[in-house]
């Protein structure tokens, strides 16, 4: 027998028989860890315990404990254990795919009936009963027309599709759990037992397509699933307060903005919600031109022909809007209906501002000395999204980007990303967020340019990050094609994690549409083009602050920062003049006359998340003071006219003028 070395995550190295498999590595190492297996990593790559091993490699033995290749594993197992579940109690249904998800799982079904609440529990029910059997899993590798003959004789359409799209070099590996089986490229537990029975939940029912044929429609159920019971409770306890954050909800209940079906993925801002867009824009525009950014502003509609020589025609058609105008009409008697396809013209809506930016650039001669040339737009872009992917204003297909480009030499590279990454920081912190980690992507495996230069820009790049003092994670091979990039993520208060920043090297579209500079040799040379962005789009940032502060906006960003309440109505006057002079030093700030008691008052507008009520009544208008209560506490204060008028006007200010 032919023997193989393996090497072990402690890099000791032992001879085994070719085609051993983890399992008997498990068993060989301890019985203790024979039994709590569960799989391996063999070569960097996750591997069912039954798999042989026939060349020598290094070998890492997975249990429970190891929590990413355990919550791959159980999330796997779960969806195929649902899957028979589904299938023992309506043998009809027919089934497709079922893959992980972040914190689960979901498998597609072909049923006549619409699953109901009812029949998830039923499921549930079932899935326990699978798991408390302890039925073991089995696997094996047959030949394509094998597999697709088994799938034809036992009526399973999805599988024969599925068989047929599995590229020709690649294993059929097909997997039986007890006496039910399914198509699976692996790795899956030993046994149904190994699966935690208190540890998932199904969460609902959704409708998809097959592979985006709208013609076939599936059902498909979700689940989560975890290592434990505790691991669980911990989910659905941050589910719950992920629905108290939603922004949708507080959208509604803050009066901000609305979507409707005739302009999907497009945001209808209310007074209230304009008000934190144009506030948040205002701090912006002033951080930038306090950065030496100059700002301009790019036409929404752009004949193809510069998405041509961008190369976005090409590459990124599928997510442009079409704009077709027929140039040939002459006046009010045109037929709408008609169109002159010979004079025709074809635009689209731009997705990016990116090759306005350049036209702007290309404008005059440019020297050396004109660098590094900062231009930012506030650019309103439009992004087709698929429908589901749509998600109140955090996901959409009109919206405006905080999008800077940064025209510089290669050896100004270095300095401009640390001049960004300060710029941000400083962003951020002021934003309410102290901290962000930074994703540095590198050179992929396909690319354009030399070696050198790519060796240039990501030394240039790690350099920066170094020079400013912070940590980055590395992400080899995730860079463009045109260059590296580094990407910005924020965590919010529940733990969630959020790109929103990003810097990006491109020497590919200056190139591609011609832009020069004079060097100081007085040759033309192209500049670098640096893409940059701190907020990412103004309508998904906004949905990050809502969502953030639980609709409890910091006071100068709230829409509604004041009200101004009257407990009598002798007191109105009063109430008039504290609105006044609170207006008069910048708050926003509103009276509440109306002939309703003042707990019915604060109760209302603490539901819109107004951060100040004033209440006022007849010792108040006495003494020329305000009783003052903040949105979430109980007590209040008394305070007199000019201390709250100047507390307030203070607290209205954005962080960048304080």
């Amino acid at each position: 027998m032919t023997q193989i070395s393996l090497t072990f995550p402690d890099g000791n190295a032992r001879s085994f028989d070719a085609g051993v498999t983890p399992a008997d590595v498990a068993a060989d190492i301890s019985n203790s860890l024979a039994k709590k297996a569960i799989s391996a990593t063999v070569d960097g790559e996750h591997w069912d315990l039954a798999w042989p091993i026939k060349t020598d490699a290094s070998i890492a033995i997975h249990t429970l404990k190891d929590e990413a290749p355990a919550l791959e594993l159980i999330r796997h197992d779960f969806a195929h254990v649902m899957a028979r579940a589904v299938q023992e109690i309506w043998p009809d249904v027919k089934v497709t795919i079922g893959p992980v998800t972040e914190h689960g799982w979901f498998y597609d079904f072909d049923r006549a009936e619409p699953f109901t609440p009812e029949d998830l529990g039923q499921i549930e029910a079932k899935m326990k009963e699978i798991i408390n059997a302890r039925d073991p899993v089995r696997t094996e590798v047959w030949d394509r027309e094998r597999a697709r003959q088994f799938y034809m004789d036992n009526g399973e359409p999805y599988k024969v599709d599925l068989v047929d799209r599995i590229p020709e070099d690649a294993d059929i590996r097909m997997y039986w759990h007890g006496g039910w089986q399914d198509l699976c490229r692996g790795p899956h537990l030993q046994h149904t037992g190994q699966l935690p029975a208190d540890a998932f939940k199904l969460m609902g029912v959704s409708g998809s397509h097959w592979f985006g044929d709208v013609t076939k429609n599936l059902q498909r159920i979700s689940g989560v699933g975890f290592r434990n019971r505790e691991e669980l409770k911990a989910y659905m306890t941050f589910l719950e307060e992920a629905e108290k954050r939603d922004h949708r909800r507080l959208g509604r209940e803050m009066d901000l903005f609305h979507m409707q079906e005739e302009a999907p993925g497009q945001v209808f801002w209310h007074p209230n919600g304009w008000t934190v867009y144009t506030t948040l824009q205002d701090y912006m525009r002033r951080k930038q031109r306090k950065g030496g950014y100059q700002e301009v502003n790019t036409p929404q509609v752009v004949d193809r022909k510069l998405w041509e020589a961008s190369g976005h025609w090409e590459k990124y058609q599928h997510n442009m809007f079409i704009v077709e105008v027929d140039e040939s009409r002459d006046g009010e008697n045109d037929d709408a209906t008609v169109r002159n396809k010979e004079h025709t013209r074809i635009n689209a809506l731009k997705p990016m501002n990116c090759p306005c930016h350049v036209q702007v650039y290309n404008q005059g001669l440019k020297s050396y000395r004109d660098l590094p040339l900062r231009m930012a737009e506030f650019g309103s872009c439009a992004r087709f999204e698929p429908s589901g992917a749509l998600h109140g204003i955090m996901r959409v297909r009109g919206f405006t980007q905080d999008d800077a480009h940064i025209f510089c030499t290669e050896d100004q590279i270095q300095e401009e990303c640390a001049r960004f990454i300060d710029f941000l920081e400083d962003v951020y912190r002021e934003l309410g967020f102290d901290d962000f980690e930074i994703r540095f992507a590198t050179r992929p495996e396909k690319r354009v340019g030399t070696e050198e230069s790519w060796d240039h820009v990501e030394g240039a790049l790690e350099n920066a990050i170094k020079a400013v003092g912070r940590d980055y994670v590395l992400e080899p091979g995730d860079g463009t094609f045109y260059g590296p990039k580094l990407d910005f993520y924020l965590t919010d208060a529940i733990g969630r994690v959020w790109q929103c920043g990003t810097f990006q090297v491109d020497p590919n579209l200056p190139e591609r549409l011609d832009a020069n500079y004079i060097d100081s040799d007085g040759d033309k040379k192209r500049p670098f083009m640096l893409h940059r962005a701190c907020l990412g789009s103004f309508e998904r940032f906004i949905g990050i602050l809502i969502e953030e502060h639980s609709g409890k906006l910091p006071f100068w960003l709230a829409p509604r920062q004041v009200v101004v309440a009257s407990i009598t109505s002798e007191a109105d006057d009063y109430v008039a003049e504290v609105v006044d002079a609170l207006t008069a030093v910048g708050v926003r700030a509103e009276a509440d006359v109306r002939n309703e008691k003042i707990n019915y008052k604060v109760r209302e507008h603490s539901v819109g998340k107004v951060p100040v009520i004033l209440a006022i009544g007849g010792r108040e208008v006495t003494e020329r003071t305000v009783s003052l209560r903040r949105l979430g506490e109980k007590q209040t204060r008394t305070v007199a006219l000019d201390d709250v008028v100047k507390e307030l006007g203070d607290e209205a200010l954005a962080p960048d003028l304080r």
